[in-house]
């Protein structure tokens, strides 16, 4: 016998002479070590690269399906219902398009007739001020959402001003804001975004007390913090809104919440947010599409539907680290929304690898297993 399992055999052979030898029951020509037929030891060892990185392909694809439009299933496939689908692009274009369009361009010319006086001319009093932009802002924003021919349901008590609390919501596209502002004005934390909307950022809504931020400045975290807090206790400032999942996921997810929102010894109010993808999906990828077009896809779309629940408040309770109340909170709003709960955080969006470079890597890994199943 030869190799280490024979030494082995060998071995247990002079201690105990009554035990049978293992080679005994192997087929002529075997040993423990070869065996015929079955992947080897070394061989798993040779892939075991292989299979980390295909791990991490299937990781990083469940990841990917939370910011990934899912276009509905095509109706018009046939000589019956193309031509209905057909009529309905020429109402959607040439009737329904226009008429927004003029609800929208009426809406911004009572706004800003009404908003710049009030902002400039009322400057020595603060509460009468701030009373009536915010009811201006919401009716702006009610502007908006008639020119989608919006459909939104409320459900549970609506918002109110009270220092020492928040409220969080989960996230799907910049509409979020409009849809409960035209409800109750908020003052949000948001991203600076540069055209138009960098320009209603720091004129109209900065008047709201809202905050904003730049991702790729550090000092921007230790700002917006001091600048959370004193809001926060501000007795006439409007309600604090914060999309604690930090980006736009695409209304089936809820990913991992920030814990910045739930240190701050403040009762948080949870708010959920779903929409109806019968007539348009709401999902905002601002990778592949600018604001602009998002709007316009709503404009020349049916309707946009949506429910908005108001949930309990929530405090924290003894002994809860802030990212526990942050996943208690996230598992609230997304059991009211119906959305699947997944344990990835916002910023592998920005750090992931390039996907040609993944797809060269699961065209790697596939190879690699067509290789060895031709070997064996």
């Amino acid at each position: 016998m030869t190799g280490t399992a024979g030494k082995l055999v060998a071995s247990a052979s002079e201690v105990d002479l009554d035990r049978p030898n293992i080679e005994d029951y192997l087929p002529s020509g075997s040993s423990i070590n070869e065996p015929h037929g079955k992947l080897r030891l070394r061989d798993l060892l040779d892939i075991s690269p292989t299979l980390t990185e295909a791990a991490g392909a299937i990781v990083d694809d469940s990841f990917t399906r939370c910011f990934k439009s899912n276009p509905p299933e095509p109706w018009n496939w046939n000589v019956y219902l193309f031509p209905l689908w057909c009529c309905g692009v020429v109402v959607r274009y040439l009737i329904i398009f226009p008429l927004r369009c003029l609800v929208f361009a009426f809406g911004w010319m009572i706004f800003l007739s009404s908003f710049i006086p009030v902002h400039y001319l009322l400057k020595g009093q603060d509460k009468l001020r701030k009373k009536l932009e915010r009811c201006l802002v919401e009716m702006m924003c009610s502007f908006f959402v008639a020119s989608w021919t919006g459909v939104v349901k409320y459900h549970g008590p609506r918002p109110s001003i009270r220092p020492g609390q928040i409220y969080v919501a989960n996230h799907t596209s910049m509409i979020d804001f409009i849809v409960v502002e035209q409800m109750t004005a908020f003052a949000v934390i948001m991203q600076k975004h540069p055209g138009w909307v960098g320009l209603l950022q720091s004129t109209i809504l900065e008047s709201e007390g809202c905050i904003w931020f730049n991702r790729s400045e550090a000092k921007d975290r230790e700002i917006v913090a001091r600048k959370l807090r004193e809001h926060v206790q501000g007795a006439d400032n409007n309600p604090l809104l914060i999309f604690p999942e930090g980006t736009c996921v695409n209304n089936h997810y809820t990913v991992m919440f920030k814990k910045g929102a739930f240190e701050l010894g403040c009762t948080v109010c949870p708010i959920a947010i779903k929409y109806n993808k019968i007539f348009v999906d709401a999902f905002w990828n601002s990778r592949k599409q600018s604001f602009t077009m998002h709007l316009l896809r709503f404009v020349t779309s049916w309707a946009v539907v949506c429910d908005v629940w108001y949930l309990e408040p929530q405090t924290t309770r003894p002994g809860e680290t802030p990212i526990e109340f942050a996943e208690r909170v996230r598992d609230m709003i997304s059991v009211r929304a119906g959305l699947k709960m997944v344990p990835w955080d916002r910023y592998l969006k920005y750090s992931r690898p390039n996907p040609k470079h993944r797809e060269r890597k699961q065209q790697s890994f596939a190879e690699s297993i067509l290789a060895r199943l031709d070997e064996q």
